[in-house]
């Protein structure tokens, strides 16, 4: 072998362990690596396949985190009878629960023969999950049951509701705001705890010894009129 040919293949060789050192040394985490799983998904019979299986959590979570997460999954049907899906397992037990677009609850999702029902995202029915232990980056064991008592098993991937899975996470419970509107007042009071008299009404009380108008003091004599 030539001496640049050996010189070549040293070179290729060095390279080659430092990518492998610099990988191990990144870990083996996606969220190391700022890379999002690999969406998993699970066929179950002949006609329905789950794509995009994906536990979203808040924006703001990394690594080890419990707490609200929704779970995201495109169901598809290819039969000629719906399928009805009645549960969704995360982690060690904590169950989804189901809403259509509008926020109603749901029992359960039902997807039409030859359609399809994305969950998670505006405009779509959800399943909402009130807290589950989860590590961002990771995968995370999730059931699906369905009416006929199939199962179907996956190691779902976890990521926050971040890039391609923004709006898709859990949100916010709305904090209710009183009205605005007219504050009753209470009715003004005196010293005494008497009700205060309407404004514009003054009372007038009488005049001791004031005659009334037209009448003559009695006691007194009127004088007559001088006769000539």
């Amino acid at each position: 072998m030539s001496r640049s040919l050996r010189r070549g293949s040293i070179a290729a060789l060095a390279a080659f362990a430092i990518a492998s050192l610099s990988s191990c040394a990144a870990g083996n985490q996606p969220d190391t690596l700022q890379i999002q799983p690999d969406s998993a998904s699970a066929t179950l019979g002949t006609n329905v396949r789950l794509n995009n299986i994906v536990v979203v959590t808040g924006p703001d979570t990394s690594g080890d985190t419990t707490g609200p997460a929704n779970v995201t999954v495109n169901v598809s049907n290819t039969g000629t009878d719906p399928v009805e899906l009645q549960s969704i397992t995360v982690g060690s037990g904590a169950t989804a629960t189901f809403a259509d677009a509008a926020g109603a609850p749901l029992t359960s999702i039902v997807v039409p023969a030859g359609g399809a029902v994305l969950l998670g995202g505006d405009g779509n029915p959800s399943a909402k999950l009130a807290s589950v232990g989860v590590t961002v980056g990771g995968m995370v064991p999730t059931t699906f049951a369905f009416k006929d008592g199939q199962k179907v098993a996956v190691q779902a991937g976890v990521s926050p509701d971040r890039g391609i899975y923004k709006g898709f996470g859990p949100t916010a419970s709305p904090v209710a705001v009183p009205s605005k509107g007219a504050t009753p007042s209470a009715p003004a009071t005196g010293a005494t705890g008497a009700a205060t008299p309407s404004a514009g009404t003054t009372p007038t009380a009488p005049v001791a010894g004031t005659p009334t108008a037209g009448a003559t003091p009695s006691g007194t004599a009127t004088p007559s009129a001088a006769t000539h």
